[in-house]
């Protein structure tokens, strides 16, 4: 096997089919892990067009399986009677020590697992999950004004750059 084949299989492709930028807005992100979804053929079909929401979702762990709730994936056109579920509830494939990490951080620390992006790696479908603690108003807040003041230094950096020039 050549330099270039073995290159090409250590770095997959990711395509970014939906992400949750409401999340970073509203949860402070502690951890992310990524993990599979078990989905049927309409809703690959569909989130390859780009049909699905993220933006109510959340994950909750029952039984020890972790399952994901309020992912909106609209249904496929050309399919038939077998359609699927828009709005059913999807099992997420974790490890057993992964559940169990993430089990006993929402039950200790309350904290909530929400999906922060839905992508492609290669030809599957991955979701990154994120461990979140909500954030108060005044954290909002704070944030959005530290967005907005590294905006504009970016914009004094770049305008000092051109006038260098």
């Amino acid at each position: 096997m050549s330099a270039a084949q073995s290159n090409k299989k250590a770095t997959p492709s990711v395509r970014v089919a939906i992400s949750n930028r409401k999340a970073y807005h509203e949860y402070s992100v502690l951890e992310s892990l990524e993990v599979g979804i078990s989905l049927t053929g309409t809703e690959i079909k569909s989130i390859r067009k780009g049909r699905a929401s993220l933006n109510e979702a959340h994950a909750r762990i029952e039984k020890g399986e972790v399952w994901l709730y309020g992912l909106n994936i609209s249904p496929y056109e050309a399919g038939t009677y077998n359609n699927h579920d828009p709005l059913r509830a999807r099992r997420l494939l974790l490890h057993k020590k992964q559940i169990i990490k993430f089990h006993q951080a929402v039950q200790e620390k309350g904290l909530t697992l929400i999906p922060l992006r839905l992508y492609f790696a290669r030809c599957w479908v991955k979701i990154e999950l994120g461990l979140c603690q909500g954030k108060k108003l005044h954290d909002k807040r704070d944030a959005l004004k530290e967005k907005q003041t590294n905006r504009e230094m970016q914009r004094e950096v770049k305008n000092v750059n051109f006038k260098n020039q």
